[in-house]
């Protein structure tokens, strides 16, 4: 089915069309930023807190069968925290938001494979899972978009 077939079923007009990218270009550098801050600060505060209980953290690691938990409790928290804090900032957008895919990936396949759950607890971590997966895509975005207008990297980007 041709595009504007499925855009006269939708009820889509060019106009319609053309307002949304049209918004969509003037607000990008704000909504690169909203966006960054809302995903930074999961991370930044998460990380944060690890950082501020790395024992028990590390614990909890050791408890899911990680291997050498007093090694990657420090590597996660610290992971966790850096690449929430340079999201924030918009610093280094590209490689933070590889941080933290790589972060996650590993963080739901320790803490999140849901199958291995009884119910209830098989929707909870089924949920996260998933929120997880959505994390994932929302940084892989960042990594293509970059920080945008409002951030270091571009304050940087001028003085080059």
């Amino acid at each position: 089915m041709a595009r504007t077939d499925i855009q006269n079923q939708l009820g889509l007009t060019e106009t319609v069309l053309g307002y949304a990218d049209s918004l969509a270009a003037r607000a990008s550098d704000t909504v690169l930023m909203v966006g960054r801050l809302a995903m930074g600060i999961i991370f930044f505060q998460s990380g944060f807190a690890k950082l501020a209980a790395l024992g028990a953290f590390s614990a909890s690691l050791g408890n899911r069968g990680v291997a050498f938990p007093d090694f990657w409790g420090p590597v996660g928290a610290i992971s966790e925290f850096v690449g929430g804090t340079l999201i924030l900032l918009g610093l280094g957008t590209r490689y933070a938001a590889v941080l933290i895919v790589v972060f996650v990936i590993v963080a739901t396949g320790i803490a999140h494979r849901y199958w291995e759950f009884p119910e209830p607890a098989r929707r909870m971590q089924e949920g996260q899972f998933y929120k997880n997966l959505a994390i994932i895509g929302g940084a892989l975005f960042l990594f293509i978009c970059g920080a945008g207008r409002f951030s270091l990297d571009a304050i940087l980007m001028k003085r080059r």
